[in-house]
């Protein structure tokens, strides 16, 4: 009877083998034995490293398993036992609509397998081919000893992560055309910096823009507040028109200048009235650096740390602020960059042209500044900080935490924990030569009627002087190179240079803001060296396209 018995079993396994196609048969070894290849006495737990073998016929099995939409037994490969698995691979076909699935293992490196995925997503009628690649490591079960795969969200695709699911159906919202503030369309295609932006639009305002929503497999988030990640589109739908403030001839010329460095961003805002005018990016992938970056802003932060000094009644631009070689403050020695001459008889309007260290740390010490004035400084005047602003798009607000020791001094110069992106610095211009806070946008406040970021700006004083120190850094400060075919063209301007030193680095990176008339600018430069080297004409450029 036993013989019998077993002899029916290896028929019937062979029976699947040969009707099966592709990874459709299970291991024969594997059937019989559970998994255990080995002789070792009936319930005995396998520990050890895993073998090749043991590797091969597990992935093998579980591909077959869900190629052929057998999501409980795929499941049952796995080490998962709440029930995960089989969820996801179930939604795989009945919620993300995937068929026709073959997969493909690539050569495995110890226990990790690589593979790749050929299927078709199909939904009402629209159908389109679905190709990705992913891995899986196959380790050994805690109590049964079996090798099972380890079960993560991206092993049925890379982009899920826990709590993700697959779904194909009606998009989120509806795609747009975008427009710049004159009407001119804003593509992709001729605008690269701009795609990702676009989709972050169209999921935010797809349905006010007025257009049908398409067809789309997307990773859906678990948090409602995170938008859909299209993998595929199967129908594009129809698009609304969304107006933007950016201007088509200021983002082209934004778009050219970041093309000449490896990694670099630019926005340019118009003071007036806070509307962004161009953003672009180059060499971060889809992640948008000039609004979401985090970055020491180096000496550009000398624009806060003079208002702070003007305000504060510790100095005025013609005031002493003698540049020295080495400052000294709570034990921490602070220098300047490569090549700048002391000079005693500085005031604060030369030091800030020169782009002088020392003497803006010297200053931080003076009465009645403390810890938190620069904090208070940039978050009352400039409307840094807060985590309030509501641009249209994601972005990061700037930070300047109340440091006490040395990073009180060097938040000062624009390092220690004083974090920035250009968006951030364009804004800081633009309130320094107008005195008002005025929030950015990239889309009109009345679109959504969002509530903006408020802060009282800055005093007619402190105004009059920031732009006169920035007229000098622009004509005879470490910004005049860069700005010589700007000033060139007339009417109100000024810059400021920085230079950011990163542990990891060995060229600073290159920061640079300045306005000419009703645009002001600012952009950075990873490794790029001196402010004025690279970052300095991608302002230069954005500035003279601005009219």
């Amino acid at each position: 009877m036993r013989n019998g018995a077993k002899a029916a079993l290896v028929g019937g396994v062979f029976a699947v083998m040969v009707g099966g196609a592709g990874y459709g048969a299970y291991n024969l070894v594997s059937a019989i034995t559970g998994g255990n290849t080995s002789a070792e006495e009936p319930g005995a737990v396998k520990t050890g490293p895993l073998t090749r073998d043991e590797i091969r016929d597990t992935t093998q099995e579980f591909f077959a398993a869900w190629e052929k939409g057998d999501a409980e037994g795929a499941a049952a490969l796995t080490n998962n036992e709440d029930g995960t698995a089989q969820k996801a691979l179930t939604g795989y076909r009945e919620d993300a609509h995937i068929t026709k699935i073959q997969i493909t293992p690539g050569t495995a490196s110890g226990a990790k397998v690589p593979f790749s995925v050929k299927a078709t997503v199909s939904y009402e009628g629209k159908t389109k081919p679905l190709s990705y690649e992913s891995d899986l490591t196959v380790v050994r079960g805690s109590t049964t000893g079996r090798p099972l795969v380890d079960w993560q969200p991206s092993v049925v695709h890379p982009d899920l992560e826990e709590g993700d699911t697959l779904v194909t159906g009606e998009a989120s919202a509806p795609p747009i055309e975008a427009v710049d503030r004159g009407g001119a369309v804003l593509s992709e295609k001729k605008y690269p910096s701009l795609g990702p932006i676009i989709e972050q639009l169209r999921k935010r305002y797809g349905d006010e823009a007025g257009g049908t929503p398409g067809i789309e497999l997307a990773v859906r988030h678990q948090s409602a507040d995170v938008p859909d990640e299209t993998l595929l589109t199967l129908d594009k739908g129809t698009p609304g028109k969304l107006q933007t403030t950016l201007s088509a001839s200021v983002q082209a010329a934004a778009e050219k200048a970041v093309k000449e460095f490896a990694e670099s961003s630019v926005v340019a805002v118009k003071p007036s009235t806070g509307e962004v005018l161009a953003v672009a990016n180059h060499g971060f992938g889809e992640f948008n650096t000039a609004f979401e970056g985090r970055l020491a802003p180096a000496s550009t932060m000398k624009i806060i740390t003079a208002a702070m000094l003007i305000d504060n009644g510790v100095t005025s631009m013609n005031e002493p602020a003698p540049c020295e070689a080495s400052a000294v403050w709570q034990s921490q020695t602070f220098r300047n960059i490569k090549g700048l001459e002391p000079n005693e008889n500085a005031t604060l309007a030369d030091s800030f042209a020169r782009s002088c260290n020392t003497a803006f740390v010297k200053l931080i010490d003076e009465e009645p500044l403390t810890n938190e004035s620069l904090t208070r400084e940039a978050q009352d005047r400039f409307g840094l900080g807060r985590d309030n602003w509501k641009t249209g798009i994601v972005s990061f607000d700037g930070s300047v935490p109340a440091s006490p020791g040395p990073d009180r001094a060097a938040n000062a110069i624009g390092q220690g924990q004083v974090q920035m992106s250009p968006l951030n610095m364009a804004s800081v211009t633009a309130t320094a030569i107008t005195g008002a806070f005025r929030q950015p946008v990239i889309v009109p406040q009345e679109l959504d009627d969002r509530e903006l970021a408020t802060a009282r700006g800055l005093e007619r004083n402190t105004v009059e002087q920031l732009r006169q120190m920035m007229y000098r850094t622009a004509t005879s400060g470490t910004a005049a190179p860069a700005m010589r075919e700007v000033a060139a063209l007339g009417g109100a301007f000024g810059a400021k240079t920085g230079s950011a030193e990163v542990d990891s680095q060995a060229t600073s990176n290159s920061w640079f803001t300045g306005y000419r008339g009703d645009i002001a600018a600012a952009a950075v430069t990873q490794e790029g060296g001196h402010g004025g080297d690279a970052a300095g004409p991608i302002v230069a450029d954005v500035l003279r396209a601005g009219g």
